[in-house]
């Protein structure tokens, strides 16, 4: 997932935010003075695991001495509940069930295939903005829908496409973690207009969020919701996290609204790197829990290590040298 900057650069798979310009004074409406710093470690739930390989129940991993590590660059929940990955270095897309078993692999055709978003209809699509530049959509049953091509009207540079999503049956491209751009719909049909939207679309339908650093050395951080469909400012949310913050890495919403925004902290000598979730009102911003769950240090560049369930928690990945595990943590 390539970060979110936060004061400094930091390798692709360390950041994932819908990042738009800190906000003026006169722009902040509503204020955290302090969302406090990192809780005690959720509550944990191992919901599937997989050693590192090419065979069956198994997903790939690349270390090589010369080009870019590699590992399962991204990861979505089904309407069904299981996990569908996006294990590239294999070039397949692996659905695992609420049992932790292997349902079904998919081969992929994409090049590069880097990141991955799940419709309400079980879809699946797929973006490789390196090579072939485009969305490719499977339905469930692994068939080919069609092919929509990510370069046009408001995307000049494949490059810049920074995550795909999913929103009814439409489908987006970020662009350089700010706003989004229609590239066409589940069914396969581009859409060579390609208009956009102000940020990420919460689950519920009610509103485009986005997200920024103000101040990372300060642990400063701020939320924008905004109406829809009037696109309308709703509220500004400043956040305080006590810590230095590296990057964001989270920025969703469950069915009922509530809003999760995860960052990376710099750890203190000696501790590990912790992603910190802060749970918000849809309403207001306000904070009403938090989650802090274990970070990937390794040089392996990936898209998307977090995403929330329509329920409610969320579900991160680990990996280690043996192999990698999705487990699920609760705001507290």
């Amino acid at each position: 997932m390539p970060a979110a900057p936060a004061g400094s650069s930091t390798r692709p798979g360390s950041g994932l935010g819908a990042v738009s310009a800190s906000p003026s004074s006169s722009d902040r409406s509503t204020k955290s003075q302090g969302a406090g710093a990192p809780a005690a470690a959720a509550d944990r739930k191992q919901l599937a695991s997989a050693t590192w390989g090419s065979g069956p129940g198994q997903l790939g991993r690349s270390i090589p001495q010369e080009g870019n590590p590699q590992a399962p660059s991204s990861f979505a929940v089904a309407p069904d509940r299981s996990l569908v990955v996006l294990d590239q270095v294999n070039s397949r897309l692996v659905r695992i069930g609420p049992d932790g078993q292997v349902r079904s692999t998919t081969p992929l055709s994409q090049q590069v295939p880097q990141d991955l978003a799940v419709g309400r209809d079980g879809s699946a699509a797929i973006l490789d903005r390196l090579k072939d530049r485009s969305v490719t959509l499977l339905r469930p049953d692994g068939s080919v829908a069609g092919e929509l091509p990510i370069v046009g009207a408001n995307l000049s540079e494949a490059g810049a496409a920074t995550g795909v999503f999913v929103d009814g049956d439409s489908v987006y491209v970020e662009k350089e973690h700010s706003a989004l751009v229609r590239v066409g719909d589940t069914s396969g049909k581009p859409d060579p207009d390609q208009p956009t939207v102000p940020g990420r679309p919460s689950r519920d339908g009610t509103l485009y969020l986005n997200a920024g650093t103000i101040d990372p050395p300060a642990g400063r951080l701020y939320v924008n919701a905004i109406a829809r469909p009037s696109l309308e400012h709703r509220y500004t949310r400043e956040l305080r996290l006590g810590a230095p913050l590296l990057s964001l890495v989270l920025l969703d919403t469950d069915l009922r609204g509530n809003i999760y925004l995860g960052a990376l902290l710099e750890p203190k000598e000696g501790q590990p790197l912790v992603a910190h979730v802060i749970c918000m009102s849809e309403q207001t911003g306000a904070p009403w829990g938090t989650a802090d769950v274990p970070a990937n240090g390794g040089p392996e560049e990936t898209f998307r290590e977090l995403t929330v369930l329509d329920e409610g928690g969320l579900i991160y990945v680990a990996r280690d040298e043996v192999g990698i595990s999705y487990q699920r943590a609760e705001c507290r």
